[in-house]
């Protein structure tokens, strides 16, 4: 998804009429080894991949078609936020069950300073 057509994307229609999708993959474009940000700079990485994908998001529908369906309420704005919200409970119940289960040796896991946990 992308908010802009890019000089590298395009499409074909192939041998019996089928279509065809073409994205260059390596157009020279710099990338972020993860790995290597502190703390703060993956807050800010995930920010800016967060703010990136919604303007693309944002931009691939009819926007007036959009701000129709959404109305002058917060009503979606409160639904998005409740999602969130709900979502973000449910992912510290999911890390407090993996959690487990690596102390309890119900699941073995491989870290930087070497192994843990026993498989029962």
């Amino acid at each position: 998804m992308q908010a802009v057509s890019g000089i590298f994307l395009g499409w074909a229609t192939g041998l019996y009429g089928s279509r065809l999708y073409i994205r260059q993959l390596w157009d020279m474009k710099g990338a972020v080894e993860i790995e290597e940000l502190s703390p703060s700079g993956l807050v800010r990485y995930a920010e800016l991949c967060g703010w990136t994908l919604a303007r693309a998001h944002a931009r691939s529908g009819d926007e007036v078609a959009i701000a129709a369906y959404l109305g002058r309420g917060d009503r979606f704005d409160r639904a998005v936020a409740d999602f969130a919200a709900a979502y973000a409970d449910q992912t510290e119940l999911d890390h407090a069950a993996l959690a487990d289960a690596v102390r309890t040796g119900r699941l073995d896991v491989e870290t930087e300073t070497g192994r843990r946990g026993q498989r029962a």
